[in-house]
């Protein structure tokens, strides 16, 4: 009776289940986590920060990580004066592609 196969089935049910609850947590994160990027790489671009190798290699980082990403919006966002609103509306685009990611992972799941 312990290999039967609704008790199998259950298994399979509680692991796609669990699979899903996995990929859900890893989209949030990993998102959560380049938001934090970006926040850092737009603090640091208006704060020049005195010249040392770990500020260096952090900027350098930021910026191979961040602009990639923000280049697809800027130009295409109009600028507020000297204020420039790409790297909000990146976040908010971000944010609400993990939502949709996150929901058909639940729906496929």
């Amino acid at each position: 009776m312990a290999n039967s196969p609704v008790m199998g089935a259950y298994a399979t049910l509680a692991l796609l289940a669990d699979l899903a609850s996995s990929l859900q947590s890893f989209v949030q994160v990993f998102v959560a986590i380049y938001v934090i990027l970006i926040f850092a790489y737009v603090l640091l671009s208006w704060v020049q920060l005195p010249y040392s190798g770990t500020a260096a290699v952090v900027q350098r980082f930021l910026d191979e990580v961040c602009r990639p990403y923000l280049n697809l919006f800027r130009g295409r966002i109009p600028t507020l004066g000297p204020l420039d609103l790409s790297p909000m509306v990146a976040v908010v685009v971000l944010l609400v592609a993990a939502g949709i990611v996150n929901r058909l992972i639940e729906a496929l799941l």
